[in-house]
């Protein structure tokens, strides 16, 4: 399924991606007053980072996905899970029935849907009063490290911006007037990489390849450059899992 973001190219890097805060998911659950086998559904699933983190807990989940090349690797990585099973949709057009799901979530693809249509699809195929939580893990950019990539990027991309991935997500909630009680949760997370792993993660980073353009490879080339300059074996990347989680109105 063709849209607008095509994730392709990334699929296999982003299996190297971090996982979301345990303490974060585990709040956002117990605000939602979940219980094991309810039913969920992860849009923009990808390659199962947070599907295998709520089928792990009990929950029963139908991941979408709307990109081959992602589902793939997601289908493969829960094969021997029977509570997962995997559909192409998109955010704005699932594919589910309606009022069948106790929540829908969003693992870092929020901000690839018009949201407002994607909670409108949420509100179809949520059951009443069910919940919808979208999420990022942001790396921490006071880190030293962290602090020396970004300055990289600034230098060889010219306005170079996070766009909506970065923002608070309450108005959107807000304005759709669809949901009540929005929740930020915010929890940290310290993820370890090898030099290799993380500049794989770079080149699954699909908002800078959008804005690197042609120039992509360059970047991530900098940045693997500067990487192996600290002669490391691996560095401790400090993240910030945030959740914006919301219950349907009565």
């Amino acid at each position: 399924m063709k849209t607008e973001w095509d994730y392709t190219t990334l699929a296999d890097a982003y299996l190297k991606r971090p996982d979301y805060a345990n303490a974060a998911i585990d709040a956002m659950l117990s605000i939602a007053g979940v219980e094991k086998g309810n039913a969920f559904c992860d849009i923009g699933a990808g390659v199962a980072h947070l599907t295998l983190m709520l089928a792990e807990r009990g929950l029963n989940v139908t991941a979408v996905e709307p990109n081959d090349a992602m589902r793939a690797n997601g289908i493969k990585r829960t094969k021997d899970l029977s509570n997962v099973c995997w559909f192409e949709g998109t955010g704005e057009q699932t594919g589910q029935s309606s009022q069948v799901f106790d929540m829908v979530t969003f693992g870092s693809s929020f901000n690839v849907c018009d949201r407002q249509a994607a909670l409108a699809e949420s509100k179809r195929i949520l059951k009443p009063r069910g919940w919808v939580s979208c999420m990022w893990n942001h790396r921490q950019l006071d880190d030293p490290i962290q602090a020396e990539i970004e300055t990289i990027i600034m230098e060889q991309v010219a306005g170079y911006g996070y766009g909506s991935r970065r923002e608070s997500q309450t108005p959107v909630f807000d304005a759709s007037g669809l949901f009540k009680h929005v929740v930020h949760l915010d929890s940290r997370v310290m993820h370890e990489q090898t030099i290799a792993e993380c500049v794989q993660a770079w080149r699954s980073h699909a908002t800078l390849e959008r804005q690197a353009g042609a120039g992509f490879a360059e970047v991530v080339g900098a940045i693997e450059s500067y990487l192996v300059s600290l002669r490391a074996d691996s560095i401790q990347i400090p993240y910030s899992t945030n959740i914006w989680t919301a219950q349907l109105s009565d």
